[in-house]
């Protein structure tokens, strides 16, 4: 007998509104016809999901508008969103091909890919250098403005980094990437190689994606064994302490 799904929402990032241009200047192609609310993140929730006794983590964007302009079945296909999930300490420090790198300490475990055409989860690479591992592809619905995504990672209190860049057929892993080019076909900007993203999970203020090529995480990780080590130094300090004044207490003979 199938057990109902339960959720549990762990928390909500809100993205400004109208800011899906890159460094300020990137056009957008104009064929085939996009919009800008397409690829404008405006939110992202995380939740966790318990089905048949499994906790794993349910992971929700929130879009201006779903666009559907190469006619995908799943029923959006204007942007590539990508999701790294930083689960505990060390990982992979490069966001993928999306051109921009982690700021600040640590690295992502778990890299998701959403397509109107086919999702992809992969684990960080086992060893530097080396590559990520291909896991079960997540599954992905449309609700309204949001992607609504089930992947396989377990439950747990991460850290995100979020981005939304152009969907192209042609493009390898799908993303479109900024050129100088004129062409309406083309991602204009004003200098070839800069980040791919058109719009990043970040605070208004923190503009660092495209002016240094570093994104800062959402969010929390909670490294366990750490955690764990730090309450033992904590437990045999004041077992320590216990047994000094235990000392002191005891009656001169």
């Amino acid at each position: 007998m199938l057990l109902p799904l339960l959720t549990a929402a762990l928390m909500t990032f809100q993205d400004p509104v109208g800011d899906a241009r890159g460094d300020g200047g990137y056009i957008l192609p104009q064929r085939p016809a996009l919009t800008e609310p397409m690829l404008d993140l405006r939110s992202f929730s995380v939740q966790t999901v318990n089905q048949s006794g499994r906790r794993t983590m349910r992971l929700i964007v929130g879009l201006g508008e779903i666009g559907n302009p190469w006619q995908a079945p799943s029923g959006f296909s204007a942007n590539v969103t990508d999701i790294f999930v930083r689960t505990s300490v060390g990982g992979s420090r490069t966001l993928g091909d999306t051109g921009l790198q982690v700021r600040g300490p640590g690295g992502w475990q778990y890299h998701l890919r959403v397509t109107g055409f086919g999702s992809t989860l992969h684990a960080a690479p086992t060893e530097p250098g080396g590559p990520s591992v291909l896991l079960a592809a997540p599954t992905v619905r449309v609700e309204g403005t949001r992607l609504v995504i089930d992947t396989g990672i377990p439950a747990g209190r991460y850290a995100y980094w979020v981005t939304s860049s152009v969907y192209s057929p042609l493009s390898s892993g799908g993303v479109m990437q900024p050129s100088e080019s004129t062409s309406p076909l083309a991602l204009q900007a004003a200098r070839a190689g800069g980040p791919s993203p058109v719009d990043v999970l970040a605070s208004p203020e923190d503009s660092q994606a495209f002016t240094a090529g570093t994104l800062a995480p959402v969010g929390e990780t909670r490294d366990r064994q750490t955690l764990t080590l730090a309450g033992l130094g904590l437990a045999g300090l004041l077992l320590t302490i216990w047994a000094t004044v235990q000392v002191w207490r005891r009656p001169v003979v």
